[in-house]
């Protein structure tokens, strides 16, 4: 009898190793730190977490709740004085290829499904877009190159594509508090303004869309948003779920992309923020590293960080609160 060998080929799962470390350096001590983290990685069949491990400088006690979009958080405080703060994430992840949509359901179907999901809880907070005063002009745009006629999932692809064509990937021209209009204007931004331009386009047309924070792992050079965090888009499509649009590589997400966080926008995805009482002189310091070897020993880190931002102010008195809202961590996001 001769054995007959399975000439099936398997498919790999990509593997990840992703180190994020964060520090701030206070120019002088400061008290009353209190933090909230967003840096835990959505598991679900698309994504498996095999390890992770938050660490914390001075080691504060980290509690943890759900919130309302199913995002797990963390949150710590510390009291006692301290110059700098270390946050530093490892974790090993396994991704898993996504489903396409077959989208074979009739397109007037389709889009009476959306009709209906406007009064739907679940779906109304994805539904409304930003207030603006360009909307019209903004619409305008939209129409020309939308169909009604068409599928909800071609619109979606094709406003996709829209913001990736229309809109100049350039780093340091936007911050967190940028609006729709000003991205429109300036027609330039980083991953979390096309992100937020392809929501305001999406919603508009009656598509509910969702923020995505975390990482993008690519397999060739030229990714944008690699080696930082990073920020796309889920669709709602009907009959489907929920599908990954990447406006800034202009690629539907699948196995290469590590969610953190959903949520409305940004600030609901925020990777890091707190306040603390103390000065507002600090710098900060971050470094993303990824690897998608085999599950070996982490690789060395690179010896630059991804992001350095020094704020200088007076030293001010300790019961003068500042707050940090990551507008600093948000650049790194921008990446």
């Amino acid at each position: 009898m001769h054995q007959v060998r399975s000439t099936k080929h398997y498919y790999k799962m990509p593997f990840y190793k992703i180190k994020h470390l964060t520090r701030y350096s206070y120019a002088a001590p400061v008290i009353d730190c209190a933090n909230q983290l967003m840096i835990y990685p959505l598991e679900d069949e698309r994504l498996t977490v095999q390890r992770h491990e938050v660490s914390v400088s001075l080691n504060p006690e980290t509690a943890f709740f759900t919130d309302y979009f199913g995002n797990k958080v963390g949150v710590f405080t510390l009291i006692q004085p301290h110059t700098e703060l270390v946050i530093e994430s490892q974790v090993e992840v396994v991704t898993h290829p996504i489903l396409f949509p077959m989208d074979e359901e009739p397109a007037e179907a389709q889009w009476q499904h959306l009709t209906e999901l406007r009064h739907d809880v679940a779906y109304m907070d994805f539904l409304t877009p930003e207030a603006s005063e360009l909307q019209q002009e903004i619409n305008d745009a939209v129409r020309e190159v939308t169909n009604p006629a068409d599928k909800p999932l071609k619109n979606a692809l094709v406003l996709s594509e829209y913001v990736y064509d229309h809109f100049d990937y350039q780093q340091g021209v936007t911050n967190v508090e940028t609006p729709t209009d000003e991205i429109w204007r300036l027609r330039a931004g980083v991953c979390q303004d096309f992100a937020h331009m392809l929501l305001f386009m999406l919603r508009q047309v009656g598509i509910p869309a969702r923020y995505v924070s975390g990482y993008v792992c690519p397999k060739q050079e030229g990714v944008r948003g690699a080696g930082a965090t990073h920020a796309w888009v889920e669709a709602y499509i009907p009959f489907y779920g929920w599908l990954g649009l990447d406006p800034t590589n202009n690629c539907i997400v699948n196995d290469g992309h590590v969610r953190m966080a959903i949520g409305r926008n940004f600030s609901d995805c925020t990777p890091i923020k707190g306040t603390y009482k103390g000065t507002g002189a600090h710098t900060l310091t971050v470094l993303v590293h990824i690897d998608n070897g085999e599950p070996l020993e982490l690789a060395p880190l690179p010896e630059e960080p991804v992001y350095v931002r020094e704020v200088e102010q007076p030293i001010v008195p300790v019961n003068s609160y500042r707050k940090y809202v990551s507008w600093e961590q948000q650049q790194q996001q921008q990446q």
